[in-house]
């Protein structure tokens, strides 16, 4: 495999599981007043939650499960004391290492950002994340703490009133117009705030969250299965110009859509899907 096809698993040299981890890693929950144990195992039994910890430098000090098994890892140990950078090379691990600098240099949380992710095997799954810093008696940021929710639809779709499931229809076959939340809403002939109630039952997501996960659903499919050119898929998907469906996929995704387009093309002329895989995007 190549470099970008598989994520480093040696530890650092100045880690080890249970003893130069262990004691920055109780000191930094310790000043946050958190109680490390009981959330690591709480949220040990919630696999479509992947939960970490961070100290001051970004380096997680607590994961749940969920995470290590969508990282492809076998412990725990393999992701303490490391970045994400440190497990995942490439833009894959360097985008939330950027955000979790972000999160810790400001102060300011990062709430429900959707975000496309790959659990195993080569299965994509839409999540929300949430980070928030994590603050010592005297006020000061001493790390942080957060999660990744995948986004899955809690009803059955028979239980979708009939006007807000046109209203879904059209946003599935209509997404290259321009669509607002509050088209969407006269479609299904309810107030703004019933209807995004409703989407928020539905799928855990905003209106808007929805429309920009269709949209990049339906753009990351064509430069997947399709030849056509990355402007011409913008388009075709609703994007006002290159420059934003960029941004839009890329804060999605983790990478732009050129590189998803070449990751993929990577993987099938080798015959490895779980390349890809390996290379997915991990918190």
């Amino acid at each position: 495999m190549g470099q970008l096809d598989r994520p480093s698993t040696a530890a650092p040299e100045h880690v080890t599981p249970d003893s130069t981890v262990s004691a920055p890693k109780v000191a930094v929950l310790a000043a946050a007043g958190i109680d490390r144990a009981l959330l690591e195992e709480l949220f040990d039994h919630t696999p479509d939650i992947a939960f970490f910890i961070k100290d001051a430098a970004g380096r997680y000090t607590t994961v749940n499960h969920s995470l290590v098994e969508r990282h492809g890892l076998q412990s725990k140990a393999e992701m303490i004391g490391r970045r994400p950078a440190d497990v995942c090379v490439g833009s894959f691990g360097r985008i939330p290492t950027e955000q979790d600098a972000a999160v810790l240099r400001t102060g300011r949380p990062i709430v429900e950002h959707l975000e496309l992710h790959w659990l195993q095997p080569h299965r994509p799954v839409w999540c929300l994340t949430t980070k928030l810093p994590l603050r010592d008696a005297a006020g000061k940021i001493c790390g942080l703490i957060g999660l990744s929710k995948d986004v899955r639809a809690p009803i059955s779709p028979r239980e979708i009133q009939p006007e807000i499931a046109a209203a879904l229809l059209h946003l599935e076959t209509n997404y290259a117009e321009p669509i607002s939340p509050s088209a969407l809403a006269r479609l299904a002939r309810v107030p703004p705030a019933r209807f995004g109630r409703a989407v928020k039952r539905i799928f855990g997501l905003t209106p808007v969250q929805l429309i920009a996960k269709t949209r990049i659903a339906a753009a990351s499919l064509a430069l997947r299965d399709t030849p056509r050119a990355v402007a011409e898929i913008a388009h075709a998907c609703g994007f006002s110009d290159h420059s934003a469906f960029t941004r839009a996929f890329r804060a999605a995704t983790g990478v732009t859509p050129t590189e998803f387009r070449q990751m993929h093309r990577t993987a099938q002329a080798r015959g490895k899907p779980e390349a890809v895989r390996q290379t997915a995007r991990r918190r």
